[in-house]
């Protein structure tokens, strides 16, 4: 069996297709970045998006083709009106990162509804203002899964996953496939324009803009994907995917949390899939700014040439020296949530080098990442028994090392680099029957590698350093959302 997956990230759309052992067949992509008109603002073009997924999935159904099913991941939250009718969109896709809408998540605390300008909900209310303010025509709205889905199968299918629904802001709390009618109201948001949320295992129907019409039968979350994809499936599992950013999700199970937006110790919940009706419910914590900070060190500082010379030059040197590196260039998610945070460079000598800088940074992500492990167990009182990592930073070495000195935990680390598409192929095989459940995938995790902690990192000296570079910007930091 074979299976489709259209992946459509932040800053390119890929697809692949492939195999039921997880191994990719032909794979196709093409970048898709957002505009950024105005600080603050993020903006794509919906239809050129459309375009590119159905031209990347041709190609990969071209070389690989024919499948017995299609998957579709996605940037989470990223909003899209369209016009039932026509199909056109009535404006700019508005990207997750977008905060045009800061004042109006502000605005909604006085009526007792906190969501965040990282969902779903005011980005629909400012589009509807624009495109429709009398709220008289007949529109869709969706985020990108519900899109491309439509695209797919020529506007048939108007559907969201519980994944995707849960992290638009406008749910039922405990029942992410209801919609929430009183934030629906105040937002003047009319329910038919909603999509219908479904199983993430759900067949949906035929993808008629696609040679063989295959069916679509999973859609999801790109960071549920990853877990799947790393086969994190029972409670305490968990994996963080070092990118631009750094998120780790982990497995709660049947159960949700007992905290609605923001848990003591700074972990959001999610739903980490729907199988069969019934929910599995997880955690994730967040780090603003990951491989951001290795960008920063080629591009802007010229410490480095390239990603690999960062672990080369670091392993130079057998500790960075005394200096730290807090990498807060956006401020500081879990567990502080202080957006008036700045990364911060600390203990700085006469004999400092670029290596000892270079080491500081990648350990300094490192440390992020055991504030994140920290806080899922104290959210979810499960303990993290091993970290399984994916993304750009999990090829470095040196920082997969200094990841399990600090957390004090072996760090494994996914076969592919990005475990997204493979978990939405694998959801997708679960969709089509070839699997009964998803515990099963629990079997298909062999990590490529498994590093064990070799010493420790100061975490003491870690926490002083975090708390120096709180509160640099005050105005900043007395936002919370």
């Amino acid at each position: 069996m074979t299976v489709l997956v259209v992946d459509v990230g932040t800053s390119s759309v890929r697809a692949a297709v492939v195999r039921t052992d997880g191994s990719v067949v032909a794979e196709h992509s093409m970048p898709a970045l957002p505009d950024s008109p105005a600080p603050g603002l993020v903006e794509f073009d919906a239809r050129s998006l459309a375009d590119h997924a159905l031209e990347v999935a041709r190609g990969a159904l071209e070389r690989g083709g024919p499948v017995d099913a299609v998957g579709i991941s996605n940037q989470r939250a990223s909003t899209i009106v369209w016009d039932r009718t026509t199909g056109e969109p009535v404006g700019p896709g508005i990207g997750w990162q977008d905060l045009r809408t800061v004042g109006a998540c502000l605005a909604l605390r006085s009526d007792g509804l906190r969501v965040g300008p990282n969902q779903s909900a005011t980005k629909l209310q400012w589009l509807l203002d624009e495109a429709d303010p009398r709220r008289e025509r007949d529109l869709c709205f969706g985020t990108v899964d519900t899109w491309i889905a439509w695209v797919l199968t020529g506007g048939a299918a108007h559907v969201t996953d519980a994944t995707n629904a849960a992290v638009t802001g406008m749910t039922e709390r405990d029942d992410p496939t209801r919609w929430r009618v009183a934030t629906l109201e105040r937002l003047g948001v009319g329910a038919a324009m909603l999509p219908k949320v479904v199983d993430t295992t759900a067949t949906v129907g035929p993808a008629t803009r696609l040679p063989g019409a295959p069916p679509i039968t999973a859609m999801v979350g790109d960071q549920q994907a990853s877990l799947a994809g790393q086969g994190c499936v029972r409670p305490g599992d968990a994996k963080i995917t070092f990118g631009t950013g750094g998120m780790l999700d982990l497995v709660l199970g049947a159960a949700a949390p007992d905290f609605d937006t923001r848990g003591p110790a700074g972990t959001f919940p999610i739903v980490a899939w729907r199988h069969g009706g019934s929910v599995t419910w997880g955690l994730e914590a967040v780090m603003l700014a990951a491989g951001t900070n290795v960008e920063w060190l080629r591009d802007d500082l010229g410490l480095i040439a390239s990603f690999d010379e960062s672990h080369d030059l670091a392993a130079t040197c057998t500790d960075a020296g005394g200096v730290v590196f807090v990498p807060a260039p956006l401020g500081l998610g879990t567990p502080q949530w202080d957006f008036g945070a700045r990364g911060a460079l600390f203990g700085l000598t006469r004999g400092t080098t670029r290596a000892h800088v270079v080491r500081a940074v990648r350990e300094g992500v490192a440390q992020r990442g055991a504030d994140l492990v920290e806080s899922a167990e104290a959210d979810s009182g499960l303990r993290i028994a091993a970290v399984r990592v994916d993304g750009g930073m999990s090829d470095n070495p040196t920082f997969l090392q200094a990841l399990a000195d600090a957390t004090q935990r072996p760090v494994e680390v996914s076969p592919v680099r990005e475990a997204t598409t493979r978990g939405a192929a694998l959801l997708a095989g679960i969709g089509a029957g070839l699997h009964r459940d998803v515990g099963e995938l629990a079997a298909t995790w062999a990590p490529r590698v498994r590093v064990e902690p070799a010493g420790r990192l100061d975490r003491d000296r870690w926490r002083d350093a975090v708390s120096r570079a709180r509160r640099w910007l005050p105005e900043l930091s007395a936002v919370d959302f």
